[in-house]
Order: C-alpha cells, then structure tokens, then sequence
C-alpha cells in the first residue's frame, strides 16, 4: 500500500511513517499543502492523510482542488479541530475521513486500510488527464487546452500522455525512449528533441503560459511557469 502524508510537524510525520512502515506501507511526504498538491497529482497513492492547518494551503483547500483535478484516491483529514462545521467543511470538499488529533496509531491503521478497500472497489480506469489549463481524454484521443482544441498525431499524443502522468518530475531523455517509443535510447538521435519541438509549436507557443521546460543535462518536466 501507498500512502502520502502531509503534515507540517516533522516530528508527527517521522512517527506516522515509521508506524506505517513497519506496516508495509510505502510512505511519501510533504511539510507544505502545494507541495503535497504536486505529489499527490503526479503520484498512484492508495490513501492520502493530510492535516488541516498547513503553510501555503490547508487541507480542506487541497482536497478541493484535488478534487477538481480529478484525483480520487481517498483521502483522511486529521485535524485538531472536532467541531461538526469543520467536519462538515471537510466532507463538502470532497474528504472521505476526518480524524481528530490526538488520537490512537491502531485507530488510524484500521481507518487507512478501509480507505484504501473503499478505494479499490471504487476505482474506474481514469480516461481524463489534465494539467493547468491541458485536459487530454484517453478514450476520444483528444487534447484541449484553453478550451482549445489541439490536433495530435499518435506518437505526440503517446508522449504528451506521458509527460502529464508524469507532470512536476523531471523525465530523462533516456525514461521517455524507453516507454513511450519502447526501444533503447540512441544518443546519435535528436527524435525526442524534434518531438518535444511539435508538442511546443502546438501547445506552448500559441498559449501565454508555457507548460513544457527543459532541464538542461536532465531532461523534460511539465510545470507551470515560476
């Protein structure tokens, strides 16, 4: 199981993870609500525990636009707050459990694992991608942006797919070689650079925002502008 915690005392997050590890969970980490945004939209989680009270964004704010993004891996809100409107606040934004600090680890394993039962008998294959103002649909082969639409050929599709699974990481040359074209990469070759070219001229260039950076020596990563 895949669990992502966010959290901004790092004593609390040293004890969860280490509780959920000798669980035989896989544990991930933010300090911060917009960097547990960005984990949680680029990560495969089976469970999401988030605080309420966090620098940058609170809980009830990252769930909402978890939400609107289309992410709904089933997410705990622990907060020192018991009151019912905040319970009720939490709920209306799209949380699916709300655990009151403090409370006992046994109670939070037993939640976590009903979460993530809950979570698997209600998952659908996800057919709808997006980032920012991009949204592709796996199943139509389309991708608009701005309400936009923008005319793909298979193989630019194939990797812009790729790189919006994969949006905020950083993918080497080499990565995107492997799985989008499936063969060994050739560094005699420029076809990935031609390729992020045609992605560029057809969803950057024509937009104000641009989406698609080069790390120079590293690769590629799909991000909004600093």
């Amino acid at each position: 199981m895949k669990v992502l915690i966010l959290e901004d005392e790092v004593k609390t997050v040293q004890s969860l993870k280490k509780g959920l590890e000798e669980h035989q969970m896989v544990v991930e980490y933010a300090y911060d609500g917009l960097s547990g945004k960005r984990i949680a939209e680029a990560g495969n989680f089976d469970v999401i525990i988030s605080d309420v009270v966090m620098p940058k964004m609170t809980g009830f704010e990252l769930v909402k636009c978890l939400r609107d993004a289309g992410v709904r891996t089933p997410i705990l809100l622990l907060t020192a707050m018991g009151a019912t409107d905040d319970k009720v606040i939490g709920f209306e934004a799209g949380a699916d459990d709300y655990l009151v600090k403090p409370f006992e680890f046994k109670e939070l394993l037993v939640r976590i694992r009903a979460l993530a039962r809950r979570g698997k008998e209600g998952t659908l294959p996800k057919t709808i991608l997006s980032f920012s103002d991009l949204e592709m649909n796996l199943d139509a082969k389309t991708c608009h942006r701005s309400g936009k639409k923008v005319d793909l050929t298979p193989k630019e599709f194939a990797l812009m797919e790729y790189l919006i699974r994969n949006q905020a990481r950083v993918v080497s040359k080499v990565e995107i070689a492997e799985k989008v074209w499936d063969i060994n990469f050739d560094t005699g070759t420029n076809v990935i650079e031609v390729y992020v070219s045609y992605l560029r001229n057809k969803l950057d260039r024509p937009f104000d925002k641009k989406l698609i950076h080069t790390m120079f020596g590293l690769g590629y990563v799909l991000k909004e502008e600093d």
